[in-house]
C-alpha cells in the first residue's frame, strides 16, 4: 500500500531529475557552441576605456572568407598593392607584380575584365608596376602607373582618357622625381597623388592634368629642448640625432564632400590619419583620448608593442573611416567625432589574419583587406555587435538621436561596460534636454567633458524652476533682515539711554 503512494510520486521525482539534466547539458552545449565560435576567431577583439587600459569587446567584425583568382578561373595575383570599389560595386584590384589591373563583381565570384593594355594615338600602351587604383565618380579609372612615372585614366572598359605625370613648377625641387603610389580623385576630377619620396604632402592637379601645388603638409613640431640641445651640439651629434623631416603619407580616400582622408605613419601613434579640407587644413576630430593613431602606446599603462603603422584608409560614410595597421594587422574605426569603436584583425597564417596587408575597402556590411604576400583578398562580415555600433554611429551622424539610443542600450546588453555606448546615450539625453539622465550615463562614460555641460545645464533647469520660490525666499530674508536690525538698534539705544551700555 505504501509503496503503490509513493510511487507516482517517484516516478515524478525521475522525471524531474532527467529534465534537470537535460536541461544542463542544453546549457552545457550551448556554452561550449559558443566558447567555440569565439575560438574561431584567431585575433584579439578590444578597445581602450578611459583610463587608457584595454578591455575585452565583442568581436564587431569577423572572418567571412578569401578569395584567390584561381578560385575565380584567373592566373594568380602577384605581389598586389592597392584596390577600390565603384559606386556600382566592382572591385578594381592593382595587381602589380602582373603589370595589370584586375576588375571583379561586388560579390567576388567573377572576373568581369582584366586591363593589362590600352591603346593610345594608335599604339599599344601598358603599365609598369601599377601600384595604386581609383574609380572617380564619373566611373573613370585612374592607376598609379608607378615605374612609368604617371598616372594613367581610362574609362571602365579600359578606354585610354588621359595622362597625368610631369609636374612643373618652381616649388618642385630641381631633381624631383614622380613616382606615384596612391592617387584618389574628388567631385570636382581634382587628382591628388601621394608620390614617394615627396615629404612636402599630397601632389594635387587639375582635371586637365595641370599640377598647383602641395597638399595638407604635415607639420613637424620640434620641442624646446630639441632645439636648446641642437643649438650647443656639436657638427657630429646633430648628424646622429633624428632628422625633422615631415612623414610622408600612406593611403589616400576621399568623401562625396570632398574631404580627402590620408593616413601616414606616426611615431609617436597620435594621429595617422587626417581629414583635410578643401584648403588642404586638417579638421579631424581626436575624441575623447586625444588619439587617432591605433593602439595606444604609453608604457606607465604597460607595454602594447610600440605605435601601429598605418599603411591605409577608407571611409565609409556616416562619418566612419577605418585604418589598417600593417604591423599588427589590426583594423582600428573612428567615427566622426574621432572615438575609436572598435578593433580587430592579426597577423597570422589562420583563416582571418593576415601575413602582408596593404590595402581596405568597405562594400555594404562587408570590410575587405589586400594581402600582398598571400595574393589575395580576405573578407570580414559584421556581427551584431558591429551591426549595432555602425546603426548608432550613423543615426547620430544623421541626427535621429532617439533611435541612437536604442541601438546603444542595445550594445549595452552585449556589452555592458562599454563607455561608447554610455556616452552615446548620454549625448542623445543631452541634445533631448533630460540633462539628469544625461549626467548619469556620462559619469559611467567617464566622459567629464560632457559631464560638466550637462551639470551646468542641469543646474539652470533647477534654478529657472524654482527661481520664483528663491526670489521670494531671498526677499523675506532681506525683510527679515531690515526688521531685525531696526529692533536689535532701537533696542541697544534704549539701553543706552538707561546707562545700561
Amino acid at each position: 500500500m505504501v509503496k503503490k503512494m509513493f510511487l507516482p510520486k517517484l516516478n515524478k521525482l525521475k522525471k524531474a531529475i532527467a529534465l534537470c539534466l537535460t536541461s544542463v547539458i542544453a546549457v552545457s552545449s550551448v556554452v561550449t557552441l559558443t566558447a567555440n565560435a569565439e575560438d574561431e576567431i584567431p585575433y584579439d577583439t578590444y578597445n581602450y576605456n578611459y583610463w587608457k587600459y584595454i578591455v575585452k569587446t565583442p568581436a564587431a567584425y569577423v572572418p567571412d572568407g578569401i578569395v584567390t583568382m584561381d578560385q575565380i578561373g584567373e592566373s594568380t595575383l602577384s605581389s598586389p598593392q592597392d584596390m577600390c570599389v565603384s559606386a556600382d560595386g566592382d572591385i578594381f584590384v592593382a595587381d602589380t607584380g602582373n603589370n595589370r589591373i584586375v576588375v571583379m563583381n561586388s560579390d567576388m565570384t567573377k572576373v568581369i575584365r582584366v586591363i593589362d593594355s590600352f591603346d593610345r594615338d594608335g599604339a599599344k600602351d601598358g603599365f609598369n608596376a601599377p601600384y595604386g587604383v581609383c574609380v572617380s565618380e564619373s566611373g573613370n579609372l585612374y592607376v598609379a602607373d608607378s615605374n612609368n612615372a604617371r598616372v594613367v585614366v581610362l574609362t571602365p572598359e579600359g578606354e585610354f582618357v588621359k595622362i597625368v605625370d610631369n609636374p612643373q613648377s618652381e616649388i618642385l625641387d630641381d631633381d624631383f622625381a614622380f613616382v606615384p603610389l596612391k592617387v584618389t580623385v574628388d567631385y570636382a576630377d581634382r587628382v591628388y597623388v601621394i608620390s614617394k619620396g615627396a615629404f612636402e604632402g599630397i601632389l594635387v592637379f587639375e582635371s586637365d592634368g595641370n599640377f598647383t601645388g602641395y597638399f595638407g603638409t604635415i607639420d613637424v613640431k620640434i620641442s624646446p629642448w630639441e632645439k636648446f640641445w641642437r643649438r650647443f651640439a656639436s657638427k657630429e651629434e646633430r648628424s646622429n640625432q633624428k632628422l625633422f623631416i615631415p612623414t610622408e603619407f600612406t593611403g589616400i580616400d576621399v568623401d562625396s564632400g570632398g574631404f580627402i582622408y590620408a593616413s601616414n605613419i606616426d611615431s609617436e601613434g597620435k594621429q595617422a590619419v587626417r581629414r583635410l579640407n578643401p584648403q588642404g587644413k586638417d579638421v579631424i576630430q581626436k575624441g575623447e583620448n586625444g588619439n587617432v593613431g591605433g593602439d595606444i602606446t604609453f608604457s606607465k599603462y604597460g607595454d602594447y608593442g610600440g605605435p601601429s603603422e598605418i599603411t591605409d584608409v577608407v571611409y565609409r560614410g556616416k562619418g566612419l573611416c577605418s585604418l589598417l595597421d600593417r604591423k599588427r594587422g589590426r583594423i582600428f574605426t573612428y567615427d566622426k567625432e574621432g572615438n575609436l569603436i572598435y578593433i580587430f584583425g592579426g597577423i597570422g597564417f589562420q583563416k582571418g589574419t593576415f601575413m602582408t596587408p596593404v590595402a581596405i575597402e568597405a562594400i555594404s556590411d562587408e570590410i575587405l583587406v589586400l594581402d600582398a604576400e598571400r595574393n589575395a583578398i580576405l573578407k570580414f562580415k559584421e556581427t551584431n555587435y558591429g551591426n549595432l555600433i555602425n546603426d548608432a554611429v550613423g543615426l547620430r551622424y544623421d541626427g535621429d538621436e532617439t533611435l541612437a539610443i536604442e541601438k546603444w542600450e542595445a550594445v549595452l546588453t552585449l556589452d555592458e561596460n562599454n563607455e561608447l555606448a554610455n556616452n552615446g546615450i548620454g549625448k542623445a539625453y543631452l541634445t533631448s534636454g533630460d540633462n539628469k539622465k544625461a549626467m548619469h550615463y556620462f559619469k559611467l562614460g567617464m566622459n567629464r567633458k560632457y559631464y560638466s555641460i550637462a551639470f551646468k545645464r542641469y543646474r539652470n533647469d533647477i534654478l529657472a524652476k524654482n527661481m520664483s520660490a528663491i526670489m521670494t525666499g531671498v526677499i523675506i530674508f532681506i525683510v527679515a533682515f531690515i526688521i531685525f536690525r531696526k529692533w536689535y538698534r532701537k533696542k541697544s539705544g534704549k539701553k543706552k539711554e538707561e546707562g545700561l551700555l
